[in-house]
């Protein structure tokens, strides 16, 4: 904002701010500036309304008994009137609750109630000075110079007001002045000249100094309510309007929406590209949401990629999954940062008020499930409903419990065996975890393992996995391989190639027996340091495979350039590589492919001997699935392995 100078003061004393930025930024400043303005005049009149008072007995008790007695009790008398009617005025005005801004009509009443006790005291020497005895033109001459002096003191914060009121009874001290004609008063009119140009400048000054040191406050709270990399309101900011708006909808019945928004891929961004990239999208993705809202929104960036935004006009249902629809249609297009195309899939909680809440944090909650709820639906949009309270509460049930259930042994592996396909044997497991709460049952690992990895568990959760199964599998023949999963989170943390190291020392396993399973989603989101990883892994002999290939974007690079050991096609393929004629040739390339990388490969999800005979014919190396096995305990899988082939396939 720029700074106020004296040679635009003009603009102050107009009423009128525009010079100092765009009209929604500047009207609502410059109505705090009049609230402030008037306040002060108001915190004044009382005691200036009792000067006129004063001041106007003073008068008639000096020409009390002269011809102009009556006159001057006339005259004194709507002073007095006007004075205490003014003055209680005032003083009620300022024992309420001061109002936030103040319009410009107000301050224009000000002015003209100003310009009126100002023509009225002019009057004063215009009416009595000539024909007053000269003790009397001495009390008029100080009344006239002191009420100049007080009001230019009381209207100093208002220049225009305080020249209203001076003005006249300048101007009505120099007509008497000049109408006396006594050569005596030429010194007395330079003495009121003088002291009339000393007061307006030093009214001027003041008023300026004032409205500076207030744009100067407005825009230190400004910066402290503004986000320095969006310059949209922050968290601050967002807690006092919502605040303000909850405390509308309980006062007038104003109901409102408060939208929470975010992207789902942001953290992938700022992992693959870094930190500069992913703010210059914060940046984008504010500009859009300034164009997708509208005028009266309030849009606020709570922290990292989350958004929120009160709408207090036109919240049907309906207008607000518009208004909804239309933010999440606005991020669709690619974002174009430093030469490079980012794609975002954003989701949107909805909450209403009173609907939903009349209080910050319950509502703050609601609109926190909404999102949830719609993140697990991939990019939608959901509004809150009545269910949810019941998956918020199992969800921060389970936040809860996970944390415990490793320490409680509420967390145990079942493995899922690999069958060769060149020989009928078992190569080998998958260790899958499993957890058995003891009031809500067997709890998916869809369900937990996302709250691992946002509450960080994982991390502890994860090497107690691969200490857990190494351990198991140095109790195997040394001919059989076990597998685990890791995941993006558990990537990201140094330690996990220390720990590795630390549990295959500590089962004594042979690193070659141990087999890591990732997903295309890690590589995508951390594509350069999951290599560094992973290499640094197969250079102590463990086996890299990658799960769930062809789900995501199925990269080749990937096959060219990480050290793969093995390919896993998802399940989706195999389990249509029959009935469907284009997924039966996807799974005979991605087999052809991966051999000519010299790459092993298993197939997922095989239910069906037919199936099987299909990726024998393909020359597919292992098969995975319900036909071959499914999970079983640690101490059942020496008999799995022991079996005849035929025993192993009987459904």
């Amino acid at each position: 904002m720029q700074r106020l100078s004296t040679a635009r003061f003009g603009d102050l004393l107009a009423g009128d701010l525009r010079a100092f930025g765009g009209p929604s930024t500047i009207e609502p400043l410059a109505g705090r500036i009049r609230a402030e303005q008037v306040s002060i005049v108001l915190r004044n009149t009382p005691l200036g309304m009792v000067a006129n008072i004063l001041n106007a007995a003073t008068f008639v008790m000096a020409v009390w008994g002269s011809p102009d007695q009556t006159k001057a009790v006339l005259w004194a008398s709507v002073i007095i009137v006007a004075a205490g009617f003014v003055g209680l005025r005032a003083r009620s005005s300022f024992q309420s609750v001061k109002p936030r801004s103040v319009s410009r009509r107000t301050t224009q009443n000000l002015v003209r109630n100003a310009f009126l006790f100002g023509t009225w005291w002019g009057a004063l020497p215009v009416l009595f000075f000539s024909g007053a005895t000269s003790a009397a033109q001495v009390v008029i001459t100080c009344l006239s110079a002191g009420m100049i002096a007080g009001g230019a003191a009381s209207f100093s914060t208002i220049p225009i007001a305080a020249i209203a009121y001076t003005l006249p009874i300048f101007l009505g001290s120099a007509v008497a002045i000049v109408g006396a004609g006594d050569a005596v008063n030429l010194p007395v009119a330079i003495l009121i000249v003088s002291y009339a140009i000393t007061l307006f400048r030093a009214v001027l000054a003041h008023a300026v100094e004032f409205t500076q040191r207030f744009i100067l406050q407005a825009e230190s709270e400004s910066a402290i309510r503004r986000d320095v990399l969006t310059s949209l309101p922050n968290r601050f900011s967002f807690n006092e309007r919502l605040e303000n708006a909850l405390v509308d909808a309980k006062q007038f019945d104003q109901h409102f929406a408060l939208l929470l928004f975010d992207l789902n891929n942001f953290d992938e961004v700022n992992d693959r590209f870094g930190r500069p990239m992913a703010d210059a999208l914060l940046v984008e993705v504010a500009a859009r949401l300034r164009k997708s809202t509208r005028e009266s929104d309030s849009i606020a960036r709570l922290e990292g990629d989350e958004f929120a935004i009160i709408a207090t006009r036109d919240i049907r249902p309906d207008q607000i999954r518009s208004l909804a629809k239309q933010i999440i249609d606005g991020m669709r297009a690619p974002f174009l940062i430093e030469g490079r195309e980012i794609y975002c899939k954003a989701s949107l909680g909805i909450a209403r008020a009173p609907t939903d809440g009349l209080d910050t944090n319950q509502l703050l909650r609601c609109v926190d499930t909404a999102l949830y709820r719609a993140k697990t639906l991939a990019g939608s949009i959901q509004f809150f409903s009545p269910c949810d309270d019941e998956a918020a509460a199992r969800r921060h049930a389970l936040e809860r419990d996970l944390a415990s259930a490793l320490a409680n042994d509420q967390l145990s592996l079942a493995f899922q065996p690999f069958l060769d396909l060149a020989i009928d044997r078992i190569r080998g497991f998958e260790a899958l975890l499993r957890w058995q709460h003891p009031t809500l049952g067997a709890i998916p690992p869809s369900e937990f393992i996302t709250i691992a990895e946002e509450t960080g568990l994982i991390h502890s959760i994860g090497y107690w996995v691969i200490k857990t199964a190494c351990l198991a599998a140095a109790r195997w023949p040394r001919d059989l391989r076990v597998s685990v999963n890791l995941s993006v989170v558990q990537l990201k943390n140094k330690a996990l190639l220390d720990g590795i190291e630390v549990a295959l020392a500590e089962a004594g396993l042979e690193p070659r027996r141990l087999e890591v399973e990732i997903t295309e989603t890690v590589l995508i989101s951390n594509f350069q340091e999951t290599i560094s990883l992973l290499q640094s892994l197969v250079s102590l002999s463990v086996t890299v495979a990658l799960d769930d290939f062809g789900t995501g974007y199925s990269s080749l690079t990937y096959l060219r350039k990480l050290p793969l050991s093995r390919l896993k096609i998802d399940r989706s393929f195999v389990q249509d590589m029959l009935t469907d004629a284009d997924c039966g040739a996807i799974v005979r390339s991605l087999v052809e492919l991966a051999h000519e990388l010299r790459i092993e490969v298993t197939a997922e999800g095989v239910e069906t001997p037919e199936q099987l005979d299909f990726l024998r014919r393909v020359r597919c190396d292992e098969a995975q699935g319900y036909l071959i096995g499914k999970p079983v305990r640690i101490d059942d899988i020496p008999g799995i392995a022991e079996k005849p082939c035929s025993q192993k396939l009987s459904p």
